[in-house]
């Protein structure tokens, strides 16, 4: 980290602001730093929500940043993305590199719409080239935010925690009755399904910290294949949301 930039962990994530900006936020007297701050959140808000109206039916993709082409599961979220975008869906990603680039490549390659969530971390927001349209956040929150509002189907490849982070938040806006209950699709059985069976045994069938009804809000399948038929099967019965 530069000498000039300090930075200050949030519970929404981490924020680097440089010293001389840090600074003039410690002059401020507590209401006015609470003032300035809200209006930035208000505005990365209605950014977000101004930029996802251009969006019909939608999929938004999670997985590792880290895996790279020719990686099974980059191939397979390419793959899944591809077909979606046939199918007329628009391909939303948090913009980044991994699966997120590979469903972005996807969705170029079937001529379908390509967004990016992004993050701004320093002078760069490490957009991927696939993403055709994008939106930057400041604030990881109101990234989160705008990920877990985007589009119709949810598809989760394998990841690390930032992953696992979306995916529990989804799943417990569902649970909780926050959101109307979303498609939620996990690729990849080898990955999944270890967490899955831990999900059965120890929170339902040990602890009871959950009821039978909340291990059907997700839904694991084998590769992309499987994927794009339950999603296509969702659509001709109606059970997509539509915004």
């Amino acid at each position: 980290m530069k000498k000039n930039t300090v930075k200050k962990i949030h519970k929404s994530g981490e924020i680097c602001l440089p010293a001389a900006t840090l600074g003039k936020l410690m002059n401020l007297p507590p209401e006015r730093v609470g003032e300035m701050r809200l209006t930035r959140i208000t505005q990365e808000f209605a950014k977000g929500f101004h930029f996802l109206r251009n969006y019909g039916k939608s999929a938004t993709f999670f997985g590792s940043a880290r895996c790279i082409a020719g990686d099974k599961h980059y191939e397979e979220a390419r793959k899944l993305a591809s077909l979606l975008a046939g199918d007329g869906f628009a391909i939303i990603t948090g913009g980044g590199p991994g699966i997120m680039e590979a469903a972005n490549k996807g969705a170029v390659e079937a001529g379908g719409q390509s967004a990016g969530i992004n993050i701004q971390l320093g002078k760069t927001q490490n957009a991927n080239p696939y993403v055709k349209e994008s939106v930057s956040f400041y604030y990881f929150f109101a990234r989160k935010v705008m990920l877990s509002f985007a589009s119709e189907v949810y598809i989760f490849f394998a990841g690390g925690f930032g992953t696992l982070d979306e995916f529990f938040e989804l799943v417990t806006l569902v649970q909780t009755r926050k959101i109307d209950p979303i498609p939620i699709i996990l690729v990849g059985e080898e990955y999944w399904n270890p967490l899955i069976k831990w999900i059965a045994k120890d929170l339902y069938e040990k602890r009871k910290n959950i009821d039978k009804e909340d291990m059907k809000i997700y839904r694991v399948v084998k590769d992309a294949t499987e994927a794009a038929k339950i999603i296509k099967k969702l659509v001709k019965k109606d059970n997509i949301r539509t915004v």
